[in-house]
């Protein structure tokens, strides 16, 4: 009797030991991967969409483990939407741990060198769960645009070029929010200080920080720029902004703006409207900003683009210089074809 129960004592034994065995295979499975990759779940929360990821991104070595184990700890009814990152040291009971809590990886989210609100929803959805459509809605909207302090026109002056972390998830309310906080932190009372001794709110600041960037193809000629346009902008002379009609015809690319685009009737033309613009024609750097906060003080009021195409402007105090300025641009223009 004795004997009979060591048997069974050492054949439960054995079992558990088999049990063990059998539970830590699968729970240890883990990913061909030799780097950290991510898996993103949307609003719909789909297992079959995950798993398909989890296949292909993931690269598990074993997908039947993959979903016994989701069925056991009720992960299939329980996924939350977000970006989770899957590192070569993890196993499925990490990740399914991470997908049942939502507990997700931030995103970076990083833009710069943006032009248009398009350009910018298209950015921003590229790299959170949040769509184009939705984001744009809200940008054009006049009301919740006044809600956030802007209008339609000068909304994007709200949109600090920097990184920021976000969850992949974040609902469009809590990102502009966020997008505004960041806004009022940018401002801080030593920018506000310099905007004013200038004559100008934020928004008017990133409106002609936009056109500056525009103008020039070096950083380096930001500030000298900047000082020409606040010149023009104390006497009250128009600004005569070549940037300003590409926004206003809607075409960036023209090389050589013509009568014809500068009779353009629209409120972004300074050729036509004194003073700024209505609104920023991109959305300006932070060194743009700083660059007309920190304007160079001079006494030009005219500029040109160099006629050797280096990039570069010749600037002048007075209009007959300026002239001589623009006949050799215009030449050069002519004699490389560009119309």
């Amino acid at each position: 009797m004795k004997k009979k129960k060591m048997y069974i004592i050492s054949g439960l034994a054995i079992i558990c030991i088999v049990l063990f065995i059998y539970a830590y295979s699968i729970l240890s499975t883990g990913f061909n991967i030799d780097k950290t990759v991510y898996l993103y779940i949307d609003e719909s929360r789909n297992y079959e969409t995950l798993r398909q990821e989890v296949k292909e991104t993931a690269k598990i070595k074993n997908i039947s483990n993959f979903d016994m184990l989701s069925s056991v700890l009720d992960c299939k009814e329980n996924l939350k939407a977000g970006r989770y990152a899957v590192s070569p040291d993890m196993n499925i009971y990490d990740l399914i741990k991470a997908l049942r809590s939502g507990h997700q990886t931030p995103v970076k989210l990083k833009f710069n060198n943006i032009r248009t609100k398009d350009d910018l929803a298209q950015r921003i959805s590229e790299q959170l769960m949040m769509s184009e459509e939705s984001l744009l809605n809200i940008l054009n909207d006049s009301l919740k645009c006044k809600e956030l302090g802007f209008t339609p026109a000068t909304v994007v002056a709200m949109f600090i070029p920097n990184t920021y972390e976000f969850y992949w998830d974040v609902d469009t309310d809590k990102f502009l929010r966020r997008m505004d906080k960041e806004y009022q932190k940018f401002w801080n009372a030593g920018r506000l200080a310099k905007a004013k001794e200038i004559n100008l709110t934020p928004v008017e600041v990133s409106a002609l920080a936009s056109i500056v960037e525009e103008e020039c193809m070096f950083t380096d000629e930001y500030p000298k720029v900047a000082g020409l346009y606040v010149n023009r902008l104390r006497v009250g002379q128009e600004l005569q902004a070549d940037p300003t009609v590409k926004f206003a015809v809607g075409d960036f690319s023209l090389r050589r703006i013509l009568n014809k685009h500068t009779e353009v009737d629209s409120p972004y033309n300074t050729y036509r409207h004194r003073g700024l613009p209505p609104g920023p024609i991109r959305i300006p750097s932070i060194k743009g900003i700083d660059s007309v906060l920190n304007y160079t003080k001079h006494d030009y009021f005219y500029m040109c683009a160099k006629d050797d195409f280096s990039g570069y402007h010749n600037f002048s105090t007075n209009y007959s210089e300026h002239l001589i300025n623009r006949a050799k641009y215009k030449k050069a223009l002519d004699a490389r074809g560009i119309k």
